[in-house]
């Protein structure tokens, strides 16, 4: 049993698959699409948020720092996703690269804990933009009420307990408006995020521009903060709170991978794929070291530790900046939107590549016959999504979002130095640099920070796994079309093929 579970599928029958037309998708995508598909993935909550509050809790100015050793990581594991990518350009992402390196277990596990990246991501994305936009409607004089705009369940870490409120509608419509664009083709979602990144930049710029105006250099001082001890005996600040920001910036990067998602839409994958990703990996982490390096010259860094800093430094900057308070408002909402959209986009590409393959049942792997996209394991995703962001609170959601993003990286990595091993000849268009060096690096850069992660969510990072790793014995095994294959008579194997 072992031998089977561990099976590998040849990259030429996952592209001969794909290709198919009963699995077929329309390829419309070109490296622009991709690239700000990457930057409407990854510039979000990240850039709004996190940067002011690892700055003010462990690294100080040298948050910069902290920056460039996530993206660095994610560089690493980049690298390794545009190799992949390249060489094996269909749905399915990590999920379709374990499958052709690590065998069709590893490959579920991957599909599995993928889920906690987009589905729950979008979730919690979509949790941060509602209570944005309901600021964004209070500033122009429209209340929402809290019983309405709100999780109903709060968690303190070891409990649930009721917040009075009822549901997270605006959370929900988000959700749902996003689910139903997807379905309408993959080229109009492409076009309305394309218009959402350009405006979140264009904000983002603005803020980086007039922002290094008001910059007084001393607030930088010390670049690298006194290592202190709280009085629960941890620490902050020094090298140790800088890779400690490290860990906590890192959720500013998740999505960058979704493109790999979108490889069967796209129009020249070999060339395209490594450049959508690579390119908004890095222009994702030029903006953000600009903006920690703006925010912390601005103002003191220990005076960012909220949940609007980039407001809190305009607002420090006087009646100079206060036309940018609205545009940034605007620029946070906008950007969380299409962090939603493209989160919703990769899953159903994840459970559709599964289906093709029989680990699902056959309904999830559904083409609209009018708009060529997974609309089945669309919608699914969509409704349970919305259902997740309507009751569930951001920080339990954020944490199974950060562990099982590390885990798919770690994966990848490790699945290249095992590629090259066992099938050298085959032909990668892109080919990931230094190898084993670098997968090697992405390994110890994302293990490090999932180490640097509670034990309550590696527990349910466990719990998690345990399910599903139930869900592939009960039901993936047994209907698995590379089991029943490998199970067929010589004669009848003949004919598959």
């Amino acid at each position: 049993m072992a031998k089977n579970i561990f099976a590998t599928k040849s990259v030429d029958k996952l592209i001969s698959e794909s290709e198919s037309g009963e699995h077929g998708l329309k390829r419309t995508l070109t490296a622009s699409n991709l690239t700000l598909l990457g930057v409407g993935a990854i510039i979000g909550a990240g850039i709004f948020v996190l940067t002011g509050t690892a700055a003010a809790n462990a690294a100080g100015p040298a948050i910069v720092i902290s920056f460039l050793i996530a993206g660095l990581g994610c560089l690493f594991a980049g690298l390794c996703y545009a190799e992949f990518a390249s060489m094996i350009p269909i749905a399915g992402s990590a999920y379709t690269y374990g499958y052709a390196t690590l065998g069709e277990f590893i490959a579920w596990i991957i599909g599995w804990d993928l889920i906690l990246e987009y589905l729950f991501g979008a979730a919690t994305v979509a949790v941060g933009w509602s209570g944005n936009f309901v600021s964004l409607l209070k500033s122009l004089g429209i209340t929402v009420p809290a019983a309405i705009a709100a999780a109903p369940l709060a968690y303190d870490g070891s409990s649930f307990t009721a917040t009075g409120a009822v549901i997270n509608l605006p959370a929900i419509i988000l959700i749902l408006v996003m689910t139903a664009l997807l379905v309408v083709g993959i080229q109009e979602s492409a076009r309305f995020n394309n218009l959402i990144v350009f405006v979140k930049v264009a904000i983002v710029l603005l803020v980086i521009g007039f922002g290094f105006q008001y910059v007084d250099a001393a607030n930088w001082e010390p670049f690298i903060p006194a290592k202190e001890i709280l009085t629960d005996g941890s620490t902050r600040y020094g090298w140790q709170g800088v890779v400690a920001g490290a860990a906590i910036v890192f959720f500013s990067y998740i999505g960058f991978d979704a493109v790999s998602t979108a490889a069967q839409e796209a129009k020249n994958p070999q060339r395209d794929m490594p450049i959508g990703m690579l390119a908004s990996l890095g222009v994702c982490t030029l903006l953000y070291v600009l903006m920690s390096l703006v925010l912390t010259g601005m103002v003191s860094f220990k005076t960012l530790n909220v949940p609007d800093p980039v407001l809190v430094a305009l607002q420090a900057a006087g009646p100079g900046l206060k036309w940018l308070y609205f545009l940034t408002g605007v620029g946070a909402v906008a950007g969380l939107a299409s962090v939603v959209l493209v989160m919703l986009m990769g899953q159903p590409r994840i459970f559709f590549a599964m289906s093709r393959d029989g680990l699902l049942p056959a309904m999830f792997g559904k083409v609209h016959p009018r708009f060529n996209t997974p609309y089945v394991t669309t919608v699914l995703t969509g409704l349970v999504a919305a259902v997740v962001a309507g009751i569930f609170p951001i920080g339990l959601l954020g944490e199974l979002v950060s562990i099982g993003t590390l885990l798919a990286f770690v994966i990848v990595c490790a699945g290249i130095i095992m590629l090259r091993r066992t099938n050298p000849e085959l032909k990668r268009p892109f080919k990931t640099p230094f190898v084993p060096l670098v997968p090697l690096l992405g390994i110890a850069i994302c293990g490090y920070m999932m180490l640097n992660l509670g034990f309550d969510t590696w527990l349910r990072l466990i719990v998690w796994m345990a399910v599903g790793i139930g869900i592939y014995f009960l039901y993936g095994r047994k209907h698995s079309k590379l089991q029943k294959d490998a199970a067929a008579p010589p004669q009848q194997k003949e004919l598959v093929s």
